[in-house]
C-alpha cells in the first residue's frame, strides 16, 4: 500500500533555546536527563513500596514475574523497538518536507508525516489490541514459559492478566514518543516514566490491602495509561486531527484545505491529519504485511561517501519510505532478543531459593541508573543521526556517535564505580525496611556490585544500535550480534548459577553484553558508517583507570565511615571528583565537555532561582 505522494512543507521547529544545534542539543539534554531522573527516582520509590509493602520473597517473585511483560513491553515498543524504527522515519520525512519542492498551484498541500501516520497508527492499534487481548487469556501459559519452577503459579498468573494491558498502552506510548521526539520535543516523551511510576505507586499503596500483590500489578496498568495520557495533547498539538475551517462565501475547497494547512504551519505544527485518511489507510493496508508511506517526492537524496551505503529510504522512483516487514522484523526481534537476557536471568533463576529473583530485579534496578542516564545523550542526538544520514552526510554521523560513545561511557563508568563502592549502603537506604530485611540487603548488594561490571557494555549497545537502524534500510547485525551475546550469557549461566547463585547469574549477564558491544561496534564500521574505532577504544581505555582509582577511593570511603546515609553522600562527591580528575590527567576531552555542560547547569539553575526571587 503507498500513501499519495505529499508536497514539502515547513520544516520542524528548531530546538528551544536558540544559539546552534550544539546548543539546542545540550539544552535538549538537560531537559531530558532532569526529567529522566525524575523518572528514575520515581522508579526508586516504586522499589522501595514494593520492597515496603511485599518484601523480597515468594510473592515479590510472583509480582515480577508478571512484570516481565511490562519490561519486554517498554524494550520492544518504547525505549528500543519503537525508537529505532519510528524517529529515523519520521525524521527523514521530515527532512524531505523540509527538502522538497512544491506541488503543482490550486492542489491541496500533502504532507509526508500525516502520509507516514495514517500509514501506520491504525494497523498499530490493531495489533497492540489483540496481543494484549492474547497475553491475558494465556496468562497461565505466559507464567509457565518465563519461570516454571515459580512457587505460586496462580498468583504470577493473575499479576500477569492485570499487567497484559501494558502491551496495548506503551506501543502507544512508545508510538507518541517517537513522533515527539522526531519533531524535537524531547520533555513529554522523558516524563513518561515519572507519572508511570506514580501510578504504580498510588495503586499499590490504594489496593494492597484487599488485593495484595495484585494491587502493584493493577498499578503498572494504571501507570501505563498515565503515560499515554500525558503525551496525547503534545502529540494532537503537533499532529492535530482535522478540523476543517469555515467556508467563505464561493471559496474552493482547495483554498480551505491550503488556508489551515498555512495556518497550522504557523503555529508549528504538522499539517491535519483526516480521521477519513487513517480510516482509509486502516483499510487498505490492512493485517497481512508492512506499509509504505509516501515521504516527499523531491529532490534525490545524495550518495553516501567513503563507500558506506546509501540509506535505503527510497523507492526505485526515490519518493516513499518503506516500512515493511523486511525493516521491522530486524527491529522488533533485536529488541526481543535484548530483553531476553532478563528472561533467561529469571528462568535460571526461578531454581533458586525463593527471593533471587527479587534479589536479582532489586539490583538490576538501581545498577542500570548510571546506564539510563548515560543513554538520554544518544536518544536526544538520534534524530539529528538519522537526518544526517538520510541526507547522506555519514561522516557527519560517524563523529557524532564517537562523541555519544565517549560521553556516555564517561558517564556510566562514573556511576559504575560508585554503585560498586557504595552497593550495601545504597541498598540498606533505599530498601531496608518492612518485609526487606538485612539478609536481602546483602544479597541484593553482591549481585549489584556484580552487575556493575556490564554496565559500560550495556551502554555501548545502547549507543551503537541506533545508528544501524538510523538509516531506516533493513539489517539483521544488530540481531546476529545480540543473539551471539545471548548464547554467551546462557553457556555462561548454566554453570555460575547452581555454582554462584544469584551473583553467577549477573556476570554472565555482564560478559555476554560486553561481547555484543565488541560486535556492534566492529560491524557499525565495516557496514554503516566510517568510524574511527581505535579512537573510541583509546578513549575508552584511558577512562578504565580512572574508573579503577574513583572505585578504590569510594571503597575506602565506604569501609571508613559507619552510617550508611553519611558513607553515600560522601561517595557521591569524592567518587565523581576523584574520576574527572584522573580522567582530565589522561587526557580525555570529553571531561571537559561534561565539566562545562555541569557548569552550564548550574549557572542556569542559580539564575532561574534569583529570578524567582526577584519576582
Amino acid at each position: 500500500m503507498t500513501a499519495p505522494a505529499a508536497a514539502p512543507l515547513a520544516p520542524p521547529r528548531p530546538l528551544p533555546g536558540g544559539g546552534g544545534e550544539r546548543d539546542g542539543v545540550a539544552r535538549a539534554a538537560t531537559v531530558t536527563a532532569a526529567l529522566m531522573a525524575a523518572g528514575a527516582l520515581c522508579g526508586l520509590l516504586r522499589d522501595q513500596t514494593v520492597a515496603h509493602l511485599y518484601g523480597a520473597g515468594g510473592d515479590t517473585d510472583a509480582f515480577l514475574v508478571a512484570w516481565t511483560l511490562p519490561e519486554v513491553a517498554a524494550t520492544l515498543l518504547i525505549e528500543d523497538g519503537m525508537a529505532l524504527l519510528l524517529v529515523p522515519a519520521f525524521s527523514v520525512a521530515l527532512a524531505r518536507r523540509a527538502a522538497g519542492a512544491a506541488q503543482a498551484a490550486g492542489r491541496a498541500p500533502a504532507d509526508p508525516v500525516r502520509a507516514l501516520l495514517a500509514a501506520t497508527l491504525p494497523g498499530l492499534l490493531l495489533v497492540l489490541t489483540a496481543l494484549a487481548g492474547l497475553l491475558a487469556l494465556g496468562a497461565p501459559l505466559v507464567v509457565r514459559l518465563l519461570a516454571p519452577g515459580i512457587a505460586d503459579p496462580g498468583l504470577a498468573a493473575d499479576c500477569t492478566r492485570l499487567t497484559a494491558l501494558t502491551a496495548f498502552t506503551f506501543g502507544i506510548s512508545g508510538y507518541l514518543s517517537a513522533v515527539l521526539r522526531a519533531h524535537r520535543c524531547f520533555a513529554p516523551p522523558a516524563a513518561i516514566y515519572v507519572v508511570y511510576n506514580a501510578g504504580i505507586v498510588g495503586t499499590a499503596l490504594a489496593l494492597h490491602a484487599a488485593w495484595g500483590v495484585r494491587g502493584a500489578a493493577a498499578g503498572v496498568a494504571v501507570g501505563s495509561a498515565l503515560m499515554v495520557l500525558l503525551q496525547l495533547p503534545f502529540f494532537l498539538r503537533r499532529l492535530p486531527v482535522l478540523v476543517r475551517p469555515a467556508a467563505r462565501a464561493g471559496e474552493p475547497a482547495a483554498d480551505i484545505a491550503l488556508r489551515s494547512a498555512a495556518r497550522t504551519r504557523a503555529a508549528g505544527a504538522s499539517p491535519p491529519v483526516r480521521a477519513a485518511d487513517l480510516g482509509r489507510t486502516a483499510g487498505r493496508a490492512g493485517m497481512t504485511g508492512g506499509v509504505t508511506a509516501g515521504v516527499a517526492a523531491g529532490p534525490p537524496l545524495p550518495a553516501a561517501p567513503d563507500g558506506c551505503a546509501t540509506p535505503a529510504v527510497r523507492s526505485a522512483a526515490g519518493s516513499r519510505l518503506v516500512l515493511g516487514a523486511g525493516l521491522v522484523a530486524p527491529v522488533a526481534l533485536f529488541a526481543l532478543s535484548r530483553q531476553a537476557q532478563v528472561l533467561v536471568e529469571r528462568f535460571l533463576a526461578s531454581a533458586l531459593p525463593p527471593g533471587a529473583i527479587s534479589h536479582l530485579n532489586y539490583a538490576q534496578k538501581v545498577a542500570q541508573l548510571p546506564m539510563t542516564l548515560s543513554l538520554m545523550i544518544c536518544t536526544v542526538t538520534l534524530p539529528l543521526v538519522a537526518r544526517a544520514i538520510a541526507e547522506g552526510d555519514t561522516r557527519a554521523a560517524a563523529r557524532r556517535v564517537e562523541r555519544d560513545l565517549t560521553l556516555a561511557a564517561a558517564l556510566v563508568l562514573a556511576g559504575a564505580a560508585y554503585v560498586a563502592a557504595f552497593a550495601p549502603q545504597i541498598v540498606e537506604l533505599l530498601f531496608q525496611r518492612g518485609a526487606f530485611d538485612a539478609h536481602a540487603t546483602a544479597a541484593t548488594a553482591a549481585v549489584m556490585r556484580v552487575y556493575a561490571l556490564g554496565l559500560l557494555g550495556h551502554t555501548l549497545v545502547g549507543t551503537l544500535v541506533r545508528p544501524f537502524f538510523a538509516a531506516a534500510r533493513p539489517t539483521w547485525y544488530p540481531l546476529a550480534a545480540m543473539s551471539a551475546g545471548l548464547l554467551i550469557t546462557v553457556a555462561a549461566g548454566v554453570p555460575a548459577v547452581p555454582a554462584w547463585g544469584a551473583p553467577g547469574m549477573a556476570a554472565a549477564n555482564a560478559v555476554g553484553i560486553t561481547v555484543t558491544a565488541g560486535l556492534l561496534l566492529h560491524g557499525l564500521r565495516r557496514r554503516m558508517l566510517p568510524l574511527r574505532p581505535a579512537r573510541v577504544l583509546g578513549t575508552l581505555g584511558r577512562l578504565l583507570p580512572a574508573t579503577a582509582a574513583a572505585g578504590v577511593a569510594g571503597w575506602g570511603v565506604a569501609g571508613a565511615v559507619a552510617a550508611p546515609a553519611l558513607a553515600a553522600g560522601l561517595g557521591a562527591v569524592l567518587v565523581p571528583a576523584v574520576f574527572v580528575a584522573a580522567a582530565r590527567a589522561a587526557r580525555v576531552p570529553e571531561t571537559d565537555v561534561l565539566l562545562t555542560a555541569a557548569r552550564r547547569a548550574v549557572r542556569r539553575g542559580t539564575r532561574n532561582r534569583k529570578r524567582k526571587q526577584g519576582r
